[in-house]
């Protein structure tokens, strides 16, 4: 990067960065949330064996397949990434100015963690079993450790750590295999048959009692569903320590550096952030493709659903989700005057309470308690209604951020985090 690139790259940031707020967090975190609608209305819309195996639920006509291979190459896991991404940088901004104005940073921090584990279950329970906060406060809480660690060290523990949950994942996918291929042997015995047939079931498997199970329930009453959430909810931490602190601790620790290194912040050169992205999309898009193309000629086979979804797909997932976040780094910084990047950007500033509330409007639309169209639409309808809900956040947020602090849901966590009511109106 030469002189006049490095000169360019600052005076843009300082238009980006406004008193507390950076326009590239923000409009990041904006595309973020929307773009984990993409993968949460299956969860919202249809049993969760949808979520693996695309022929469980959602229909196999070309068009459903299509959105399904789509969403698997290009979203799928990226955007979880790039919001984990953006917790880590954000953590970390909040411990730093937390500490310049003379306060415990750290203490801040797991406050905020704290509360956020309260809300998070609050969520799983009340209303959706889907809840990342849960996770996200776990893994914030362990991320505490690497904030004093320089760009070189970060990158390093965020690869040790991407690599020992590609380890773990590959091992559980064949020990899983194995385990297939056992119950389905000849002879095999009716214990082995019946917890092949539990763990196959569990995978996504086409036709199995748990997606009835899941077409009743979730077509019942809220009370079915908090009784079931609430039962769950103790087994879902157990999950969210063994399948997702790894990944999602690797991802909030690669932030830390993108933040340190001004990457996250928009500080490069926008041809920077092109280079990167284009070879992050050479090396990842390529490898996605051939795992789509295997589960669809494979007549979507559960183990090799799985198998692509839970592990094989992992190290093109954080080669896309640093592709995802060149890629908009790159349109934030060319296009920061823009009226879209300004209501992505409010849509960023108010993404918990537009993740919140999104599942309270999806389960209304969706689950028995509200207008009952669960398992009644397929994939490509599906994308009907993240497209309004999009709309939505880009309607609302920008109209309330002009007259208000912060989002109805950043004001209770700053709030109860802070064990004071903040100021909500502007002057």
């Amino acid at each position: 990067m030469n002189a006049d690139m490095v000169a360019g790259a600052v005076a843009g940031a300082r238009v980006m960065q406004n008193a507390d707020r950076h326009l590239s967090l923000d409009a990041m975190r904006g595309f973020g949330v929307m773009g984990i609608l993409l993968l949460n209305i299956i969860g919202f819309s249809m049993p969760g064996a949808a979520y693996v195996n695309p022929a469980a639920w959602g229909g196999t006509a070309p068009f459903n397949i299509g959105v399904w291979a789509s969403n698997f190459v290009l979203f799928d896991g990226k955007m979880r990434g790039l919001f984990s991404v953006l917790f880590g940088a954000s953590m970390l901004l909040v411990i730093q100015r937390a500490d310049a104005s003379g306060q415990n940073g750290r203490s801040v921090h797991l406050n905020r963690m704290a509360w956020l584990f309260v809300i998070g279950a609050a969520h799983y329970i009340i209303l959706w079993w889907g809840d990342i906060l849960v996770p996200y406060a776990i893994s914030g809480t362990l991320a505490l450790y690497f904030v004093q660690k320089d760009i070189r060290q970060l990158v390093r523990w965020a690869i040790i750590l991407f690599s020992l949950y590609f380890l773990i994942a590959c091992l559980m996918v064949a020990g899983s295999w194995w385990q297939s291929v056992q119950g389905l042997a000849a002879g095999a015995d009716a214990a082995t048959i019946e917890s092949t047939r539990k763990m196959l079931a569990s995978f996504g498997k086409p036709g199995s009692s748990d997606i009835a199970r899941d077409l009743a329930l979730y077509k019942g009453g809220w009370s079915a569903i908090f009784a079931d959430n609430l039962s769950t909810f103790p087994s879902s931490l157990v999950n969210a320590l063994l399948l997702f602190t790894l990944d999602t601790l690797g991802m909030m620790v690669l932030g830390m550096a993108m933040l340190k290194s001004g990457f996250i912040l928009g500080l490069w050169a926008p041809e920077m952030y092109a280079r990167i992205a284009r070879r992050a999309f050479a090396i990842g898009i390529g490898p996605m493709i051939a795992l789509a193309a295997w589960v669809i000629v494979s007549d979507f086979d559960t183990m090799i659903a799985f198998g692509a979804f839970f592990a094989f797909s992992f190290p093109f997932r954080v080669v896309l989700t640093v592709g995802w976040a060149a890629a908009l780094l790159w349109l934030i910084v060319r296009n920061q005057d823009s009226a879209l990047i300004v209501r992505v950007a409010a849509t960023g500033r108010a993404a918990f309470s537009n993740y919140l509330g999104t599942t309270l409007v999806m389960t209304f639309i969706f689950y028995g308690w509200g207008l009952g169209l669960f398992g009644q639409i397929d994939r490509v309808t599906a994308m009907v209604f993240v497209l309004g809900a999009w709309g939505i956040m880009l309607l609302w947020s920008k109209p309330w951020l002009e007259r208000f602090r912060f989002g109805p849901a950043e004001w209770l966590w700053r709030s109860l985090a802070r064990r004071k009511v903040q100021p909500m109106r502007l002057r």
